[in-house]
């Protein structure tokens, strides 16, 4: 409850502040297809409850376990979703930038959140309460079948999750997490990548000593390069053959 408490004073505290910021929120949403289908009285609803609110990184926005009362859209930064598992080892299940939604199982069902999400980046988030995107959808029928899309599609990402962790080896789990980061989340094209040596184990569901022994491996090969936290793939269909292979 405090966690709770806590989070709607910054939420509502901060909301003071966004109304002095003219940007309207019709900026974001429209570069993403799941609005398209909203009317600019929907837009303009959506933009006076809405909180933004900003966070550094390794801050909290949702925690697993608690009352599930926004979705969030993802203005600037990055982000990590991920579930809280046995022994407080955690599954990452996607990194999430700008600008895309972030909400979870627990809208409709039991109006708790299922995942834990941390900012990775100095990231901002605008925050929209459900009862306002609840009313929106009983009164659009297309925005309905849109949101529909978004979780289908995210639940398919997540069933080729589950195969890739399950079906392949250490070796091709690290490749195709490098090869995910690389093509999904950072796109540079000297395929530059950065990346704790932690959240990449938990985002391949093995052991930090695991993945730092597999990157070692491939480093002393020459697929890789490694500084610190910064990761450049110097062979990319060497990582595809490593992935493809398992």
């Amino acid at each position: 409850m405090d966690f709770i408490k806590n989070s709607t004073f910054n939420i509502t505290y901060r909301k003071m502040d966004d109304k002095k910021n003219p940007k309207h929120c019709g900026a974001c949403i429209s570069k993403m297809p799941i609005f398209n289908s909203l009317t600019e009285e929907q837009i303009d609803l959506i933009n006076q409850v809405r909180c933004r609110v900003k966070f550094n990184p390794g801050e909290v926005i949702f925690k697993q376990g608690t009352a599930m009362t926004h979705i969030i859209v993802i203005n600037e930064g990055l982000v990590k979703v991920y579930i809280e598992g046995i022994d407080n080892r955690n599954l990452i299940l996607r990194f999430v930038k700008p600008v895309s939604i972030i909400g979870g199982p627990g809208f409709f069902t039991d109006y708790k959140n299922h995942v834990t999400t941390m900012a990775v980046e100095e990231t901002s988030a605008c925050f929209i309460d459900i009862q306002t995107l609840t009313d929106i959808i009983k009164q659009n029928k297309d925005f309905a079948i849109s949101l529909l899309q978004w979780v289908n599609n995210h639940t398919l990402l997540n069933y080729y999750k589950f195969i890739e962790l399950t079906q392949k080896g250490m070796h091709g789990r690290i490749a195709g997490a490098l090869l995910y980061l690389h093509n999904d989340v950072f796109k540079e094209q000297n395929g530059e990548i950065s990346i704790k040596r932690q959240d990449l184990a938990d985002l391949t569901a093995m052991s930090k000593e695991s993945a730092i022994r597999i990157l070692k491996e491939l480093k002393d090969e020459n697929i890789i390069s490694v500084d610190g936290n910064t990761i450049i793939l110097n062979k990319i269909d060497n990582l595809n053959n490593i992935s493809f292979r398992g």
